[in-house]
Order: C-alpha cells, then sequence, then structure tokens
C-alpha cells in the first residue's frame, strides 16, 4: 500500500530579534550584538538582497576584542564597543577601546584608541568573505560555501556569475592575503592617540540612482511633551519609514515603504498602503507615489480580476486559509486616495489616480458574493475586517467620488446601508456578555466565533469631509461593546492588543494571527477607539504601545508575543519578526496623531482637532506635520484641550 508523501516542510526562519540591524534601503547590514560578522547565519553586509560580506572578524594585538556593547545610533547605523587587554599593562584592565561604527551602506569605521602609559605597536588584523548569495537562500539555509578572493587595490574582491564585491580600505593595508581573505595592519599609538581604519564594502558595478529622483516625501516632523518618550519614539518611526524607501524600478520619482528587513524588503501592496495612509500626517507624498507605483500594477481587461491589485497570500492563523493580501490593497487604494485628498493632495493627483480607484470599486462590485459579502478569497471565509474594508471603500470611494464631480456615489452609500444591515445580522453573535463579531463567516454560512484583533477595523471608518468620520458596521450599542472587549485583559495584554483573545482555543502569544501582538493593529485599535470616544480603552492601549516601543529602543518589531503584562516584566520579541517593519514604524505616527486628533479637509478649506480626552501622556507637541501641503504644528494641553500653532494660511479651525 502506497502511502502518502508529506508535503515539503516550509524552511524555518533564522531567529533575528536579538540583531542589530541597519537599513538604508536598499542597503541592509545585519550584525550580532557583539558586532563580529563571522559567516554564519543570516549576519552580512546586503545590497538588493544580495549578501556582499558575510565576515568580517577583528583581532587586535593576536587577540578577539571582548564585547562591551552593541547599540543603534539610528536606523541606518550601529556601534559596537569592544576592548583588548594587550598585557602591556599590569593588571586586569583593558588597555586598547575599540569603537566600531557601521552603517547600512557597506562603510564601517573601526577606531582603536591606546590607554596605555606607553607606545605600543599593534598587529590588527581583518579577516574577510563572502558567498555572495541571496538573502532568500541564505534564510533557506543554502547559501553555500565562501567563495575565494582576490587582491583588489587596497581591499580584496569576489566575483560569481552573478554578482560581485569589493572591500577597500583606508589607509592601505601593510599586507593582503587573498587565499586567507586577511588584510593587516601594524599600526603605531602613542598614549592616548587614535588611529581609525575605514572599510567600504560595495558593489563592483554599482549603479546610482538618477540625480534629483531621491528626494525623502515624508516630512520632518517632531514630538515633544510631558513624556519624553513620545518624541523618541516618533523620532525613531519617521526615521525607519525613511529608511525603508524604496524606488520603483519603472518610475525612480515614485517611492513606496518597504514590507520590512530582513525578510520583505520589497513592494508589499497592503503593508506600503497601510504606511502610507498611516504616514498621511508626515504630507501626501508618499501616499501619491505608493498609489502611482501599485495604480501600474492594476489588472486590466474584463476577467474577474480586473481592477484588482495583485499581491500574494498572507497566513490566516489556526482557524483560517491565508487570505489574499491583494483584496487588501484593492480595498485600501480608494480609501488612501480619498483621505490623501482630505489631507491635501492637489487636485491634479487625485484626478490622475481616480480612474485607478473607480477601477477598485469596479472590482469590487464584480467580486461580492449572492450574500452581498466580500469572500477572501473567492470562494473562501467572509472575513470580518474585509467587510470592513469593503465597507470603508465604498464610503470614502463615495466621498471621492462625489468631491470630483463623477457619478456613483448615492449608488456606493446605499450599498454600504445594505452591508451594515447585512453585518449585523450575520456577524454579531449575541451572548450574556453583551455579545461579540464573528471572525468571519464559513461558505456556508456558519460563523467562526473568535474574537480578534482584526475585529479593531470594525472602528476604523476612515475620514470624510469637514471633519467627519464615516459611519460603521457596528451601531453603537455594539460598538460599545467591542471597545469594552478590546479594553479588557483578554485582549489588551498590556503590551497592546492581542491578535486573538487570551482564552480563545488555539490562542498562541507568538501567533501572528492567534495571540501575538501586531503593533499596527493596536495602533488602528486605539485610533479607532478614540474616534469613537472611548477615551480610557484607547489610553489604555496606547500606553501599553509606548512602553514596549520603550523596551524595544523605540523599533517597535512588526509583532511581540501577548504575554500577558506583569510587574517588572518586558515584552519577549517574537524571533521571526521583521524589525523594522513598514506597518510598525508607521504605527507610532498614527498613534500620536491619534492622540492629537488632527482631522483635516484641505478641498474645504478646514481643520478639526478632537484630541484624546485626558491626555494620557500629558503636553504634547506635534511640529512639522504637513496639512494642505505647508507646514502644521498642534499642541495638545495637560488638560486635553487642542491649539493649532501652525498651519496654511488657507486653513481655518473647524469642527
Amino acid at each position: 500500500m502506497a502511502h502518502p508523501v508529506p508535503p515539503a516542510r516550509r524552511p524555518e526562519l533564522p531567529p533575528v530579534h536579538g540583531a542589530v540591524i541597519c537599513v538604508a534601503a536598499p542597503c541592509l547590514v545585519i550584525s550580532p550584538e557583539h558586532g563580529q560578522l563571522t559567516g554564519q547565519g543570516i549576519d552580512g553586509i546586503y545590497h538588493s538582497g544580495r549578501r556582499l560580506l558575510s565576515r568580517c572578524v577583528l583581532r587586535v594585538g593576536g587577540r578577539d576584542p571582548v564585547a562591551v556593547q552593541g547599540r543603534s545610533l539610528g536606523a541606518d547605523r550601529a556601534a559596537f564597543t569592544a576592548t583588548v587587554r594587550t598585557g602591556a599593562e599590569a593588571g586586569p584592565d583593558p588597555d586598547i577601546g575599540v569603537e566600531r561604527v557601521r552603517h547600512a551602506d557597506g562603510t564601517e569605521r573601526i577606531t582603536l584608541r591606546s590607554f596605555t602609559t606607553r607606545p605600543v605597536r599593534l598587529p590588527v588584523e581583518l579577516s574577510l568573505g563572502t558567498d555572495l548569495a541571496e538573502l532568500a537562500a541564505v534564510a533557506a539555509g543554502r547559501s553555500g560555501p565562501e567563495l575565494p578572493a582576490g587582491v583588489h587595490a587596497a581591499g580584496l574582491r569576489w566575483s560569481s556569475a552573478e554578482a560581485q564585491a569589493v572591500v577597500a580600505a583606508d589607509p592601505a593595508p601593510d599586507d593582503a592575503l587573498a587565499s586567507a581573505g586577511l588584510l593587516r595592519w601594524q599600526l603605531e599609538l602613542a598614549p592616548g592617540e587614535s588611529r581609525t581604519i575605514e572599510l567600504r564594502t560595495s558593489r563592483a558595478r554599482a549603479v546610482r540612482a538618477p540625480a534629483g529622483q531621491v528626494a525623502n516625501p515624508l516630512a520632518d516632523a517632531r514630538a515633544e511633551g510631558d513624556d519624553p518618550r513620545a518624541e523618541a519614539w516618533f523620532r525613531s518611526s519617521v526615521a525607519d519609514l525613511g529608511a525603508l524607501l524604496l524606488r520603483d524600478r519603472d518610475e525612480p520619482a515614485d517611492a513606496f515603504v518597504a514590507a520590512g528587513v530582513p525578510w520583505r524588503l520589497g513592494l508589499a501592496p497592503a503593508e506600503s498602503l497601510w504606511a502610507a495612509r498611516m504616514a498621511l500626517p508626515l504630507g501626501t507624498g508618499l501616499a501619491a507615489a505608493t498609489l502611482r507605483t501599485l495604480a501600474r500594477t492594476q489588472t486590466g481587461g474584463r476577467g474577474p480580476d480586473a481592477g484588482m491589485i495583485p499581491g500574494p497570500l498572507r497566513g490566516g492563523g489556526p482557524q483560517l486559509p491565508p487570505g489574499c493580501t491583494g483584496t487588501e490593497a484593492t480595498l485600501a487604494f480608494p480609501a488612501v486616495l480619498a483621505e490623501a485628498r482630505r489631507w491635501g493632495l492637489p487636485e491634479e493627483e487625485v484626478a490622475r489616480l481616480l480612474p485607478a480607484a473607480e477601477r477598485c470599486l469596479g472590482w469590487l462590485r464584480a467580486a461580492l458574493g449572492e450574500d452581498g459579502l466580500l469572500a477572501d478569497p473567492d470562494p473562501g471565509p467572509r472575513r470580518c475586517e474585509t467587510q470592513a474594508h469593503a465597507h470603508r471603500a465604498a464610503l470614502l470611494g463615495a466621498d471621492l467620488l462625489e468631491g470630483c464631480g463623477r457619478p456613483g456615489a448615492e449608488a456606493w452609500r446605499e450599498w454600504a446601508a445594505d452591508l451594515r444591515e447585512r453585518f449585523r445580522e450575520r456577524f454579531w453573535l449575541d451572548g450574556p456578555d453583551g455579545g461579540r463579531p464573528a471572525a468571519a463567516l464559513h461558505p456556508d454560512g456558519r460563523p467562526l466565533p473568535r474574537l480578534t484583533g482584526a475585529a479593531a477595523h470594525l472602528l476604523d471608518t476612515g475620514l470624510l469631509g469637514g471633519g467627519r468620520l464615516a459611519p460603521g458596521l457596528l451601531d453603537r450599542v455594539r460598538t460599545e461593546q467591542l471597545a469594552r472587549l478590546l479594553g479588557a485583559p483578554v485582549m489588551d495584554s498590556g503590551w497592546g492588543l492581542r491578535s486573538m483573545a487570551f482564552r480563545e482555543p488555539g490562542h498562541n502569544p507568538f501567533g501572528h494571527r492567534s495571540g501575538a501582538v501586531r503593533a499596527h493593529e493596536s495602533a488602528v485599535a486605539v485610533a479607532g477607539l478614540a474616534q469613537a470616544g472611548f477615551e480610557k480603552e484607547a489610553a489604555g492601549l496606547l500606553r501599553g504601545l509606548l512602553d514596549a516601543a520603550e523596551s524595544f529602543g523605540y523599533r517597535l518589531p512588526e509583532m511581540y508575543a501577548a504575554e500577558q503584562r506583569t510587574l517588572g516584566s518586558v515584552p519577549l520579541p517574537h524571533p521571526a519578526a521583521c524589525r523594522p517593519a513598514a506597518v510598525a514604524a508607521a504605527a507610532g505616527v498614527h498613534a500620536l496623531a491619534a492622540l492629537a486628533g488632527i482631522r483635516p479637509d484641505a478641498p474645504a478649506g478646514t481643520v478639526a482637532l478632537v484630541p484624546l480626552a485626558g491626555a494620557p501622556l500629558g503636553a504634547l507637541r506635534l511640529s512639522g506635520l504637513r496639512v494642505a501641503g505647508e507646514p502644521f504644528a498642534v499642541r495638545i494641553s495637560r488638560l486635553g484641550l487642542g491649539m493649532v500653532e501652525e498651519a496654511a494660511d488657507a486653513l481655518q479651525l473647524g469642527g
């Protein structure tokens, strides 16, 4: 009897939670905390997904330096401090300090400082090597052996059929041994003197972007206030978004944010759109460029996928099959365009993108099932959050069509009203505790009675004209019940929102969709709760996110374990999470902007302020934002009162 062949096991991603990561897309450096690139695991210097250098081991005076500290200096650089005891002085104290500053672009400065009381002659040796492997191969454990090196000017060179890399040193080494991959110096250091060796790792045939086409579209905004951690979180969020910027190969003037490093340093339609939407307070340039980039990928023709933004499948957790990120991106497209217009995207840019948004709405109309709900993917389950995304696309799409003088707005509003009735009848599960929304409906109509973090999307209704928010799928009573559930310990871990309630079957505190805290979903919950008027629940989740951000050095990973917070505990990292990640970085901007309650309507020349009551972080000032294309600054007092300090002359305070 033949036995079935088990499916091939998916390779396990190497852990990266302890790595020090520098990124300036498409450049990436992954270092262990001690700073030595040993050639093991995923560590190395990468460019466009290719590992240019995997081994860079420093020896001083014939000894391995003793690692003292590894720390991030910013999104694109890190420092590693070590010491060496040469024996030139009696006693246990180290007498040589070593500081390595490593940049994402492949530059490293190694500074040696003498603490001795007499001159010292130091042999310094760097052992270098690479496999020139692609990141995907490295992650799968099939990168191959190191390649032989050749001497190249002031350093070494490696070549393969697909790529080549060069390491150049300044000052040039006294000796270069290609067969061993060694560069050697003999340095003379007087007492207290420092000497620096600079390494530059690059592709031999580097391609530069055309001049003038690499401008960062994000405003250099700042936060300051009573809680200094808010400033650090906001600053890191903005820096990480800038570090993840990539250029569209077809149109290099258009930039989007890569999904995250190290695993997804490329365009991910849903994540890139989410990040652009959350970053709208930093200007509309990123949203416009991301929308243009995705419009070029939109499916044409007249088939069932016409108008869809393609996207890969994404795991749905243990209870549901994978979902289609293309569905999420297609529904987000008209909503992001509509909100970008409210934040000040010029009307000519809106007009250019409007046909693609109309095609997205056309796809939605054609993709609806006979039950009036949207499956994801067809003919799979009707997910709770997919209906929320479709409802928001319809209402914000109607607002966009009407504002641009296009037909169809009223029909979409009527469809949204019908969806609200269907959703309340079919998705809401009544119970003695007040009920809850189902996570999904199976194709046969059976509900999946799980409480998940995706329910937060029911509160994310979107921004309409005049500072108004679009109506949600839930009525006020059910909204209040959902707010209570999201703020309860079964969902609020103390570090952010769980992706599945603590007591649900299959709960896993490390599960991407079955328990772990997903930073952007927590920020969506904060903003939605604040907009719906549930200040206590919003403030609790906001404080948890800020505390988690502090624990992670203000660079939140895309997800982390949802172990319940206890006295003295810290959030546990997920070993495979991207960090930085676009949506996690944008979450910091989104959450703090939600605290200020900024609701612009640039076409109408107004901006409303609805700050979160109670000022949970004390006084807060956000400056350098962009509304209607001009600088915008707002101050929130300790009493929760908002005041606009700087705005475009044409804007009037409304709402």
